[in-house]
């Protein structure tokens, strides 16, 4: 048989058959998108520009906002543009790119949660010790490791189903170029491939998830340990906003890759996809903005210090 794998398009199926979606769902996805840049870009911003933010937990919280911006930003804008102008043809390398990339950022931003959880333990359960540990060149090597790892791991899912032949069907139902989806294309046994993804999301996936509860399984025997009921709260509310972010997105992705198969799963996929798309990365910088109080400041001092200095 002629191999032509590499000359094939792909049609991304995306929410076609709900009725209306340009006047309903290209609003709110824009919306989704474009708020979640403007809130990344605003902890950005702050934290730049805020010297009593130049903290280890700070610096993992950029590298946070940065991944999230990027895995929204490979998913959404084709989506986007699908919805209005109807046009769902992908070519095959720009569908791998975007599978590639996408596995890539989803991954990084498991380490980078990982790595906000090693900071946290350190700075509530050895405290006399933190400087010493969580020193810039260890931030560093943290944020460097985690973007490696991410980038170096999801190399082998392109390379492998990019290999595979495709049946005469070439529509993707997803609303992106989705692993499981592509494999669900493929005429021939792809059991290997899907054991694989399957034991890769639980190798990083589930053990980092598993790492930070374990971490913060000390950090809460730490905190009951604390006399008074203002310092229990104090220490606790300095990692509650990062126990909400990996609850958030650890549990939706997960989910999605290690849910079994059924006759609604595709389906399924695209909701739970669309949860830590587009709806976690725009919680995120929310959730730390509101629920912890040194951003809270820093962002009044930021956007209002020149507005009192006129008023005055």
């Amino acid at each position: 048989m002629e191999n032509v794998t590499h000359v094939i398009d792909f049609y991304i199926v995306a929410f076609s058959n709900i009725f209306g979606q340009k006047v309903f769902l290209f609003p709110i996805f824009l919306s989704l998108y474009l708020i979640c840049l403007l809130w990344n870009i605003l902890i950005f911003v702050i934290i730049f520009m805020d010297p009593q933010l130049q903290k280890p937990m700070y610096f993992f919280l950029l590298n946070l906002s940065f991944v999230d911006v990027l895995y929204s930003s490979v998913a959404l804008p084709k989506l986007l543009d699908i919805i209005i102008t109807g046009y769902n043809r992908i070519s095959f390398t720009a569908c791998f790119t975007q599978m590639y990339f996408f596995n890539a950022f989803v991954c990084t931003e498991f380490f980078i949660l990982a790595s906000m959880a090693y900071d946290r333990y350190m700075a509530i359960c050895a405290p006399l010790h933190y400087m010493l540990f969580m020193n810039p060149k260890t931030c560093v090597a943290l944020s460097v490791s985690s973007f490696s790892l991410g980038v170096l791991n999801a190399m082998m899912y392109p390379l492998l189903i990019s290999k595979l032949s495709f049946s005469n069907s070439r529509e993707i139902n997803h609303f992106f170029c989705h692993m499981k989806s592509i494999l669900n294309l493929c005429p021939m046994e792809t059991v290997k491939i899907d054991l694989l993804i399957t034991v890769d999301g639980i190798a990083l996936g589930f053990s980092t998830f598993l790492l930070i509860l374990i971490s913060y399984m000390f950090i809460i025997s730490t905190i009951l340990k604390i006399q008074t009921s203002s310092g229990r709260f104090k220490v606790f509310s300095s990692c509650s906003s990062h126990l909400t972010v990996v609850l958030l997105f650890c549990l939706t992705s997960l989910t999605l890759n290690m849910k079994p198969e059924n006759e609604w799963s595709q389906e399924q996929d695209k909701i739970i996809s669309m949860l830590y798309i587009a709806v976690v990365p725009l919680l995120n910088p929310i959730v730390y903005s509101l629920r912890n109080k040194e951003v809270l400041k820093a962002s009044k001092n930021i956007f209002f210090k020149d507005h009192l200095h006129l008023k005055f």
